[in-house]
């Protein structure tokens, strides 16, 4: 039996002229396409509309759009992170929000190397004397052996993990809602596993459980050497706990591509210290990822039309 839906309607949030929404031209002639960056721009359309794609707009325009469109059977958000998304209106209607897991993840998983390897290889005192002119031979250290501690296993934590073990580190897993076994922890034990790792990576998602599940008593917990990265979301770290363990060298240092606030307010102090990585969160915006996820999104709206089970469903009420 077909199943296959024509004449949908699909909202995009987006500025019409970013060059990847040409690849919306690959859908079939039936589907009517609206595009714009303001509520004005799907009013026409708004009672017709069957699917909501946030590509680029704000979290107040798609809870403004999605308000008029009393049809819509299913949110797309261009991001893997929707603790900006969630509104009340969406959890609790019955349509189906999906997310753009697996366009970050490998990206990710590099910059969480980068970041390790950053540590152990003293690269920022190795620039500093080569920019002095100064000839300097240090100790390094071998992340062969040494133990990387994941908090959150999803995509972007599998993918941090598959590339630990190929430099044979030691890799433990702290992840939500999952049975114990060897090298996995429930959140709740997550302090017995932060005090076994050399480096502690964030790749949760934001949610009430997760917010500020880094404080005081997990710094308290880390190695003197240990280095944090957090690859998530900046609100997961209680950031003036972290602040005060790297300021008073209880910790290594950090690898930060996420914080509290962004852009990162001029004359932060993680500007200027010497045992920190700033990234401004850009870790993951390859060349390619806006052409991933607009695949995605495609594959997705194929299933869609068809009747089967779309890919990255959220569970609203968790929140990832």
């Amino acid at each position: 039996m077909d199943n296959t839906t024509d004449n949908t309607t699909l909202a995009v949030l987006a500025n019409p002229a970013e060059r990847q929404l040409a690849m919306l031209e690959s859908l079939p002639a039936s589907t009517a396409i609206a595009v714009g960056e303001s509520p004005e721009a799907f009013a026409r359309v708004a009672p017709q509309v069957d699917v909501i794609y946030n590509w680029s707009g704000s979290a107040a325009l798609l809870r403004e759009v999605f308000a008029m469109c009393p049809k819509a059977r299913w949110v797309h958000s261009r991001n893997a992170g929707l603790d900006a998304t969630l509104f009340p209106e969406l959890v609790e209607s019955p349509a189906t929000l999906t997310n753009g897991t697996g366009v970050f993840g490998e990206s990710l998983g590099e910059f969480a190397m980068a970041g390790i390897l950053f540590f152990a290889k003293k690269l920022r005192t190795m620039l500093r004397n080569q920019a002095a002119g100064k000839w300097a031979p240090m100790t390094v250290t071998e992340i062969a052996g040494q133990t990387v501690g994941i908090l959150g296993y999803g995509d972007i934590g599998r993918a941090v993990a598959k590339r630990a073990r190929a430099m044979d580190m030691r890799v433990l897993v702290v992840k939500r809602h999952a049975a114990e076994a060897d090298g996995i922890y429930p959140p709740e034990r997550r302090i017995e596993m932060i005090a076994q790792c050399d480096y502690v990576v964030i790749a949760t998602p934001l949610t009430p459980e997760t917010r500020a599940m880094i404080g005081e008593a997990e710094f308290a917990a880390m190695k003197p050497t240990a280095v944090v990265i957090n690859l998530g979301r900046g609100p997961v770290i209680d950031e003036n706990a972290m602040l005060r363990a790297l300021t008073e060298g209880r910790i290594q240092g950090a690898v930060l591509d996420v914080f509290d606030r962004e852009p990162l307010p001029a004359g932060h102090p993680f500007y200027k210290m010497e045992n920190v990585l700033l990234s401004p969160h850009c870790a993951d915006n390859t060349e390619t990822w806006l052409e991933r996820a607009m695949r995605l999104f495609l594959d997705n709206f194929e299933r869609f039309r068809k009747g089967e089970p779309l890919r990255n469903v959220v569970d609203k009420k968790r929140g990832y």
